[in-house]
This record gives structure tokens, C-alpha cells and sequence, in this order.
């Protein structure tokens, strides 16, 4: 009876120790080590970037020269854009992730030489207004291959779905079918050209301090999908510090670049369209 007792009393003490040992590993885990552990996981942040953006419209029966949009209009240089990341962790290897970024302005400009767009053409010494509009909105899903408290790499498939908008307007000349040349206020109409594109890539973050993570990300894609033949290229490197368990605030770079070539009736013409900055961001993860 008493062997029973001592013996009931050994797995009482055995199951205590294990609970403490759980309750302290759990305890231990860091600031930095529940970024990589969460369920939820946001960041919202602006951007100082500069952009580069190469365009033609092609006329209906003219195939127009390339217009640098930064050199003809000025440089977005010094522009503050937001970007949205969120990551859902569905299991600790499986997740989905989500990524919205949204760039607009608007420049005037007179203009020292011939600038040609579609049909129509406006000339040297015209007053020139420019509203470019790129939005970038992407779902991938993610594998982590390599998993561990502090740090994890995972490949990821997804789409990017960039939306490229250009409008031009001022005075310029219209050739119609008969040859007859007209000049007149014009606005171009939205030339736009939305592109769903796959892509695949690569993640890693690692906790390098107790409340310090160092991530960084690289996607590329290529494809020729529904008159549209694009390419992406999306690079990215952060580094954050994590006040407590739940908040922090971070630095990071991205430069991100794409290239359209398509016929379609919307935009038949070719758009080359980067941008690489510095982004300040908030993280918040639970």
C-alpha cells in the first residue's frame, strides 16, 4: 500500500516537473522568437524611394518611341508611398501571405522635345500634365522547409497582380485617315495595363538577437499570359526590432521592377515600370 502510495506520488511530482518545464520554455521564448512563431503577422509602413518608369503607346498605325516618364516629367525622387504586408501562419510550416502597395502622382511639365503617345503627338514647348497610377497586390502561399524557434526559410507560389495606369494631356495634333493634322486640347484616355502574373520565390528570417529579426525575400517570374507578356522582379531586406511580443518597428530596402509588353485594345505598347527606396514600417503580430 505504501509502494502504491510513494509510486502515485512519483508520477504526481514527474507530471509537476514536466508542466514547469513547459511553462518555462514557454516563458523563455523571446520577443524576436514569437515573430517567427505567431499566428498573425503585419507590417504598414511608407516608403523614400525613387521610381523609373519607360513607356510607349503605340499608334494605330505608328510604333512610337520609348518615353522616359522621370526625365521628360521629373524624377519621383523623395516620393512617400505606403505598402501593407500581412502573413498568416495556417500551420508552422504552412502560410498564406498578402502584399499591397499603391504609388500615384501627378507632374506638369513643359516639354523640349516631341513627345508621341498613341495617335497623338505633342510638341516641344507644350505644357505637358502627366497622372501615373501602380498598384501592386499579391497572394502567395508559403512552405517553411526549414523551421526552428529562431529562425525559418520558405519557398513561396503565388500572383502578382500589377495594374500600371498613364494619362497624358495638354495641346497636341491628331492625324486622322485622311492625313488631315489637327491641333487641340487633348486628354489621352487611361491607358492602362492590369497584369496577373505568376511568380515564385524565397523567404528567410532569422532571430539573431532577443529582440532582433533579420528577414529578407526575392521573387521573379516570367510569363506570356492572355496577350500579356510580363516579367517581375521583387527583392526585399528588413531588419526589426521587436519592443515586446506583440509590437516592434523596422527598417528595410525593396526594389521592384516589371516589364509589359502587350497588343491588347487598352494598352498596345510596352511600359517598363521600378522603384527601390528605404521603407520605415510598424510591426504588429499575435
Amino acid at each position: 500500500m505504501r509502494a502504491f502510495r510513494t509510486f502515485g506520488a512519483g508520477r504526481l511530482l514527474l507530471a509537476g516537473v514536466v508542466l514547469a518545464a513547459g511553462a518555462s520554455s514557454a516563458q523563455a521564448q523571446t520577443p524576436a522568437e514569437s515573430l517567427l512563431a505567431n499566428s498573425f503577422v503585419f507590417n504598414l509602413g511608407g516608403f523614400i524611394m525613387s521610381t523609373d518608369l519607360r513607356a510607349q503607346l503605340n499608334g494605330s498605325s505608328t510604333t512610337n518611341p520609348e518615353v522616359d516618364f522621370d526625365r521628360t516629367f521629373g524624377e519621383g525622387s523623395d516620393a512617400t508611398r505606403i505598402r501593407l504586408d500581412g502573413l498568416w501562419r495556417i500551420t508552422p510550416r504552412q502560410h498564406l501571405r498578402f502584399m499591397y502597395f499603391d504609388n500615384r502622382n501627378e507632374r506638369s511639365r513643359v516639354i523640349d522635345q516631341d513627345l508621341h503617345w498613341g495617335d497623338y503627338t505633342f510638341h516641344a514647348g507644350a505644357d505637358v500634365n502627366s497622372k501615373v497610377k501602380f498598384n501592386i497586390a499579391e497572394l502567395a502561399y508559403e512552405y517553411a522547409f526549414l523551421k526552428e524557434p529562431t529562425y525559418e526559410v520558405a519557398g513561396s507560389v503565388g500572383v502578382h497582380y500589377t495594374k500600371l495606369s498613364l494619362q497624358l494631356s495638354g495641346t497636341a495634333t491628331f492625324t486622322d485617315a485622311n492625313g488631315v493634322v489637327s491641333s487641340a486640347a487633348f486628354t489621352s484616355k487611361d491607358a492602362s495595363a492590369p497584369v496577373p502574373l505568376p511568380v515564385i520565390g524565397v523567404r528567410g528570417a532569422w532571430a539573431f538577437a532577443p529582440n532582433w529579426v533579420l528577414d529578407g525575400s526575392g521573387q521573379l517570374f516570367k510569363a506570356d499570359i492572355n496577350g500579356y507578356d510580363g516579367r517581375v522582379t521583387d527583392l526585399t531586406a528588413n531588419v526589426t526590432w521587436m519592443f515586446n511580443k506583440n509590437f516592434g518597428a523596422g527598417l528595410g530596402y525593396n526594389r521592384f521592377w516589371t516589364t509589359i509588353e502587350t497588343t491588347r485594345n487598352n494598352f498596345n505598347g510596352t511600359a517598363r515600370f521600378g522603384y527601390s527606396g528605404v521603407q520605415l514600417f510598424v510591426t504588429g503580430t499575435f
